[in-house]
C-alpha cells in the first residue's frame, strides 16, 4: 500500500510542477508564438526537444535563448529577448524539453 501512495504522490507532485510551468509559459507569453505540437510563429516545443536530443548542454543553452532571444535557428523570424529571470528561463527550458 505504501509504495502505491508514494507513486501517486510523486505523480501528483510532477503534474503539479508541469501545470505550474505551463502557467509560467502562459504568464510570460510564450504560448503566443509556441505550442506543444504545432508551429505558430516559432517552432513547437516537440520540435525544439527533438532538435536537442542528446545535447548535454541543451537545458542551459535553451535557457539563454529564452532570456536573450535568438535568430536564424528556425528561419528568418527572430525570437525577441524575454522578460524573465535566470531562474524562470531555466524552469521554462526544463519544461520545454519535456515535450516529446
Amino acid at each position: 500500500m505504501k509504495p502505491a501512495l508514494i507513486v501517486l504522490g510523486g505523480t501528483l507532485l510532477f503534474s503539479g510542477a508541469a501545470l505550474a510551468n505551463a502557467d509560467l509559459a502562459k504568464a510570460k507569453n510564450c504560448l503566443t508564438c509556441h505550442a506543444a505540437d504545432k508551429k505558430i510563429v516559432g517552432p513547437s516545443y516537440k520540435d525544439i526537444t527533438a532538435k536537442r536530443v542528446g545535447d548535454k548542454g541543451a537545458e542551459a543553452a535553451l535557457a539563454v535563448k529564452i532570456k536573450s532571444g535568438s535568430k536564424d535557428e528556425w528561419g528568418q523570424v527572430p525570437m525577441p529577448p524575454n522578460n524573465v529571470t535566470d531562474a524562470e528561463a531555466a524552469t521554462l527550458s526544463k519544461w520545454v524539453l519535456t515535450h516529446k
